[in-house]
């Protein structure tokens, strides 16, 4: 019986992973924010340059994006659990060690091994989300846990400066850093694979294995290379992870210096707009697998949905003009549900068209491409915020990057068909 044909299942636990994928997600992205949302008070108390902010996003994003290529592969060895206990560990420790510095120059010590850490967070999750997740739900699935990173978006601003005035801001770092402690535990506790998992009932056995798995087996980085699949992945992450890493790093500088908002004032506008990119990334993931449901190829729904979430990045190009601050937040967050959404079925690309026992280490060089075009863009925001003064040219940057990624990706793979491995390859 082909997947299509079979009823759901009636068991849910392959949702509750999802749930704790999500969690982790959320904790991944409260972590990592914490500092730029603590941004403006720091760089008046200490001294902070934008160059020397920029330079914080920049090495944090090559120590990403080189452990993401790492993690991919041991993740591919050693599976999602032990994965991602890993990358919560390190991650963990990178984190809480910010309160140790106050410069630039010395938050950089700390944000290594957070970098390194938050790198195996989607490796881990995807592994884990093709582990227990049948092709047609899979986009669904990766858009709820991605759809994590817009609420720890939306919880940094409402209880980092609420810890920071209340005990000082390196208590926002300890109290945080707790959290996925309690995470781990549970992680370790529960998460096995399906054929390990007691209590996972025989149907939902067989609605999670409906399709045939390959038995793992070693790939070599000539082989990944060779394969139109792997370009197409890593050339759109290339130009639509630089977008949300300037999201996450500048936001909150946007909205002071140029509405004046001050850090405990934050929140309102910040869950605006990750509450819009909450809605885009589990609408883009429902309408790739609703389309998949009704009989469309995986080429015409994944692209499709790409499509109509790239459309919603294109305002964003005015928000710099924007006559008052909730229309600017209406516009920047409708491309960050646009975001999102094409990242929900672009983080499906590697489980849609390549073996499981490949996949992670495709999304590692993806997360590598996705790191290394946010260190140009930080780059660039930082020489453009200290000369023009102005968040007009990255706007523009950002209204473009999708429909020219989705264009990229139809070139590559214009059949999305899934990659054919020879016994020796």
């Amino acid at each position: 019986m082909t997947d299509a044909a079979m009823p759901k299942p009636s068991g849910r636990i392959r949702w509750i992973v999802c749930a704790l994928l999500f969690a982790a997600v959320v904790l991944s992205y409260v972590d990592r924010l914490v500092l730029p949302t603590l941004k403006p008070d720091l760089q008046a108390r200490y001294g902070w340059s934008e160059s020397g902010y920029a330079d914080l996003a920049i090495w944090f994003q090559a120590g990403y994006g080189i452990a993401y290529v790492l993690f991919g592969r041991v993740i591919d060895r050693i599976g999602a659990r032990a994965g991602y206990a890993l990358a919560v560990t390190l991650w963990t420790f990178g984190h809480v060690a910010h309160i140790f510095f106050t410069s630039t120059a010395g938050m950089l010590i700390a944000r290594i091994p957070l970098a390194i850490g938050e790198a195996g967070t989607f490796p881990a999750a995807i592994a884990a989300t093709n582990e227990w997740f049948p092709k047609r739900e899979r986009a669904l699935a990766i858009g709820i846990f991605n759809a994590g990173s817009n609420v720890g978006a939306i919880v940094t601003p409402l209880i980092v400066p609420i810890i920071a005035v209340s005990l000082g801001w390196r208590w926002a770092f300890i109290l945080t850093g707790l959290l996925t402690v309690i995470w781990l535990a549970a992680w370790l506790g529960f998460y096995r694979s399906p054929r390990e998992k007691k209590g996972l009932s025989a149907e939902e056995l067989a609605w999670i294995e409906a399709e045939p798995v390959e038995p793992q087996r070693p790939v070599k980085w000539a082989t990944l290379f060779r394969h139109r699949q792997t370009w197409a992945y890593i050339s759109g992450r290339f130009l639509i992870d630089p977008v949300w890493w300037t999201f996450l790093f500048w936001l909150p500088d946007f909205f002071n210096k140029q509405y004046g908002v001050k850090m405990l004032d934050f929140g309102p506008p910040l869950i605006a707009v990750y509450l819009l990119a909450d809605v885009g990334s589990v609408a883009g993931g429902w309408l790739s697998s609703r389309l998949i449901g009704r009989g469309a190829s995986v080429n015409r729904a994944r692209k499709t949905a790409m499509f109509c979430c790239a459309l919603c990045a294109v305002p964003i190009a005015f928000a710099a003009q924007a006559p008052s601050m909730w229309i600017a937040v209406a516009l920047i967050g409708l491309a960050c549900a646009g975001h999102q959404g094409f990242s929900a079925n672009i983080y499906a690309l590697p489980g849609d068209l390549f073996p499981r026992w490949m996949a992670g280490s495709v999304i590692g060089l993806g997360g590598l491409s996705g790191a290394l075009g946010g260190m140009l863009m930080a780059k660039y925001a930082g020489m453009i915020l200290e000369t023009v003064g102005s968040f007009q040219p990255i706007f523009f940057v950002a209204a473009c990057a999708y429909l020219v990624a989705l264009l990229v990706i139809h070139i590559f793979v214009p059949r999305y068909a899934p990659v054919r491995l020879s016994d020796k390859a």
